[in-house]
This record gives structure tokens, sequence and C-alpha cells, in this order.
């Protein structure tokens, strides 16, 4: 992936560590926790595709057709 993201589509894991010598063992086990954490907060933190309509959108008549905001004010002539 050319465009730096991972399969999953994230960004890659950037780990620095500050104190102490990890393995890697458990290196590669603090990335992955902190990679699933991160995925489950996206995951949650994103809208649904199709949000479900409220009992007033459901209920309502349409009053008028949309206004025409590309018209502008040329076509009044009171």
């Amino acid at each position: 992936m050319s465009d730096g993201t991972d399969a999953a589509g994230l960004p890659p894991v950037v780990a620095e560590v500050v104190r102490g010598t990890p393995t890697a063992e458990e290196l590669a086990a603090a990335i992955v926790v902190v990679t699933e954490a991160y995925a489950r907060e996206v995951a949650d933190a994103t809208v649904p595709d199709v949000a479900p309509r409220s009992r007033w959108e459901l209920s309502a008549r349409g009053l008028r057709t949309p206004l025409d905001r590309g018209a502008g004010w040329h076509g009044f002539t009171g």
C-alpha cells in the first residue's frame, strides 16, 4: 500500500520506547493491543451509513418544493 495505510485501512502504528528495553514479543503484544483499541474506537466513532428517519420525517408532508438557490433575484419583477 503506497498511500501509508495497511490492509485494514488504518495508518501504520508508530511506537517509541522511552524507557526500558522491551523484548520483541512484548513490543509486538503492546502494538497489537493498541491497534485493536484504536480500531474499535474508530469503528464506534463513525456514523452509520444510513441514519434512521425520525417519526417526524416519516409523518411530515412536503409543504413546498425546495428553493432554487441558483435563481437569485433576477426573476423578481414586482
